[in-house]
C-alpha cells in the first residue's frame, strides 16, 4: 500500500518553448530579427514565439536545429510539453467542479486499503477514482459505469440498501482482481464439473480452501475473487462477465459463516450456467423474487443437498437436535453448518439454535463498515 501524501491541488505549468528560444538566441549572440533572417521567419512570428503566443511547428523546428545547432526533435518535444501542460492544468481546473461526487464514493476507505493513492487533494480524489475506474471524466459515470453494471432487479429493488457508488468501487476492485487471474475460456461442462469438485471442500473446510476454490473454476473460465466489504456495500456476492470467454464470481464475506459462504458462491454460480451475460447480479440478501434470483437459490440448494434428501430429513418434524444435524450432515457429505444455515432460513429452528455448529471463514481482511 502506498503512503505517499499527495499536496494540495496545484497544478505546474511547463514554461513555453519561446522561454528557451529565448535564452539560447542570448547565447548565440542574436537578436530576433537576425533569427528572423536566417531562418526565413517573419520577424513577427518570432516575436510571438518568444512570448508563448504562438507555436513552434515541425518545419519551424527544422529551421531552428539548422540556424542554432539544437536538434529539432528537442524543440518538438518542448512544444509538446508544453501543449500538454496547458491542457491537464485545463483538465485539473474543470475537475475542481467535481470534488462533490467524490463523496459520494467510500474515499476513505478506499485509500486505506490501498485501492487507490492517499491524497487530501479533493481534485486528487477525483482524479484517484477516474484512474481507478477508467473513466475520462464524471460525466461520463451513469452511461458507462451505473447503467451497465447494474442488473435490473438491483436498480428496481427498493429493499436494496447499497450504495450505487460505493458498490460499483467494489465490483471494480473485484474486475481488477479477476482480470489479474489467468482463466481458461469459459466451458460450461468443464464449470459444472469444477462445481462438482468444488462440493468435496464443502464438509471439512481445508486450510487454503480458498485458493483450491479458484483453481478449480479458473480452467473453466471463471474467475472467483475475495474483496471484503466497503461502507456502503452490503452484497454478500456478485456475478459479472468480463468478456465473452471469463466471468468473474465475486465474493464478500459478509457474515463469514460457512454455510452463508457456500450457498452464496453456488447461488452466484447459478447466475453464470443459467442467464444472460449482460446484466450484473448482485445479490444482498434482501428477500427479492426476482424469477432468476429464485432459480439461483433453487440451484444452490439442490446442488449442496438434494431436495430429496432433504424432504426425508425434515418431514415430520418439529425440533432437531445438534446429534441429528451431524449425522444428517455427515450423510449428505455437507458441514453441518449448511444444515443448520438452511434450518434456520425455512424457520424450522430459530436464528439462535445450533449456532455452535456454524463454524467461522476469517481468511480475508475486515473492513470497516
Amino acid at each position: 500500500m502506498s503512503t505517499k501524501i499527495e499536496n494540495e491541488y496545484a497544478p505546474l505549468r511547463v514554461t513555453p518553448p519561446g522561454t528557451t528560444l529565448e535564452e539560447a538566441l542570448e547565447e548565440s549572440d542574436m537578436s530576433q530579427s537576425e533569427l528572423a533572417e536566417r531562418t526565413g521567419r517573419p520577424k513577427k512570428t518570432i516575436n510571438e514565439i518568444v512570448k508563448g503566443q504562438a507555436a513552434i511547428t515541425p518545419e519551424t523546428a527544422i529551421q531552428l536545429e539548422r540556424v542554432l545547432g539544437i536538434p529539432a526533435s528537442f524543440w518538438i518535444t518542448r512544444q509538446h510539453q508544453f501543449e500538454e501542460s496547458i491542457a491537464r492544468a485545463h483538465a485539473q481546473e474543470r475537475l475542481l467542479g467535481f470534488v462533490d461526487w467524490q463523496k459520494r464514493f467510500p474515499v476513505a476507505q478506499m485509500m486505506r486499503q490501498g485501492w487507490i493513492p492517499r491524497t487530501q487533494s479533493k481534485v486528487s480524489k477525483v482524479e484517484s477514482l477516474l484512474r481507478f475506474f477508467r473513466i475520462a471524466s464524471p460525466d461520463e459515470w451513469e452511461q458507462a459505469l451505473i447503467a451497465p453494471r447494474l442488473s435490473t432487479s438491483f436498480r428496481e429493488s427498493a429493499a436494496f440498501k447499497t450504495n450505487p457508488y460505493a458498490l460499483c468501487a467494489w465490483l471494480r476492485k473485484g474486475e481488477i482482481q479477476a482480470s489479474a487471474l489467468e482463466c481458461g475460456e469459459f466451458d460450461r461442462q468443464a464449470f459444472e464439473a469444477a462445481l462438482r469438485e468444488v462440493r468435496s471442500l464443502v464438509h471439512d473446510l481445508p486450510n487454503g480452501f480458498e485458493s483450491r476454490l479458484a483453481a478449480l473454476c479458473a480452467p473453466a473460465g471463471v474467475a472467483v475473487v475475495f474483496v471484503p466489504l466497503i461502507k456502503g456495500v452490503h452484497a454478500w456476492g456478485a456475478t459479472r462477465w468480463l468478456k465473452t470467454g471469463k466471468a468473474m464470481i465475486l465474493l464478500s464475506l459478509r457474515g463469514k459463516y460457512e454455510d452463508v459462504f457456500w450457498f452464496s458462491f453456488y447461488h452466484e454460480a447459478a447466475h453464470l450456467l443459467l442467464h444472460g451475460k449482460k446484466d450484473v447480479f448482485v445479490e444482498e440478501g434482501n428477500g427479492n423474487s426476482d424469477h432468476a434470483e429464485k432459480e439461483a437459490d433453487d440451484f444452490a440448494k439442490a446442488f449442496l443437498v438434494s431436495n430429496d434428501m432433504w424432504q426425508v430429513f425434515v418431514r415430520n418434524k418439529n425440533t432437531f437436535s445438534a446429534t441429528e444435524v451431524m449425522q444428517f450432515a455427515s450423510k449428505a457429505g455437507i458441514s453441518p453448518a449448511i444444515t443448520v444455515g438452511r434450518l434456520q432460513h425455512e424457520g424450522r429452528i430459530e436464528r439462535s439454535h445450533l449456532n455452535q455448529l456454524r463454524r467461522k471463514i476469517d481468511f480475508a481482511p475486515s473492513a470497516d463498515v
